[in-house]
């Protein structure tokens, strides 16, 4: 049941109950720990090596980040994605990210290309190989670099605080529904813009390459 978590290293120098909130929170971000899956205090002592003390304070911590639903006589699930949060958090994405490409361009972003050139072609290797964390890793640090590019620390810690939600959505949609070749030439349409300096182009192929998300989304949910 949990036998892709693996037993805790008790010399970390941290509160076991933050090593256990931790290695279970890793688990629900990259899927090892699926929605609406049981969380079993004294399974899950046993797989990780520890008692069930910390076990119970992870999952109460876990309760308080959204990442575990506790219901009277059921028990702890890991919670649900649903489709409103993707599409409200598309949505906020959608605003910090064109504003990002207009302020990268304005802070000669295009210094960086190269840099998300290269990511790219790294997500691209990861398709062709089938390997979705890797696609996952990969999508996250370019739109990350585009954010960083702006050179806005408010933005930076604002896309941040999405990234939770959008390593789970990336999973989702990596193993249900893409077009690879459709996000690799959205990513370079908006490199190409950057490099130009053209502010409107970049936007534009932003907002397009979102909205792509969010049609292919909706027809996830809509099989399910």
């Amino acid at each position: 049941m949990y036998d892709k978590l693996k037993i805790i290293n008790l010399g970390e120098y941290k509160p076991l109950r933050d090593i256990v909130f931790e290695t279970l929170k890793e688990a629900i971000l990259k899927g090892k720990l699926e929605p609406r899956e049981r969380l079993m205090e004294i399974q899950l002592a046993e797989q990780l090596g520890v008692s069930r003390t910390p076990v119970r304070e992870a999952i109460r911590k876990l309760e308080l980040e959204g990442l575990v639903i506790m219901e009277p006589r059921k028990g702890a699930y890991v919670s649900d994605i649903s489709y409103a949060d993707i599409i409200d958090t598309l949505e906020v994405r959608e605003a910090l990210e064109t504003f990002a490409v207009k302020l990268a361009i304005e802070k000669d972003g295009a210094e960086r290309i190269g840099e998300l050139e290269n990511l790219n072609k790294e997500f691209e290797k990861a398709y062709k190989e089938e390997d979705v964390q890797k696609m996952v890793k990969f999508d996250t640090e370019i739109h990350n670099l585009i954010v960083e590019l702006s050179g806005n620390k408010k933005l930076i810690s604002f896309m941040d605080a999405l990234n939770e939600i959008m390593q789970r959505f990336r999973l989702i949609y990596f193993n249900e529904t893409y077009n690879p070749e459709v996000i690799i030439r959205e990513h370079n349409e908006v490199f190409e813009a950057i490099k130009t300096g053209d502010k409107e182009r970049a936007i534009q192929g932003m907002t397009s390459h979102l909205s792509t998300l969010k049609d292919d989304i909706k027809g996830v949910f809509k099989k399910n």
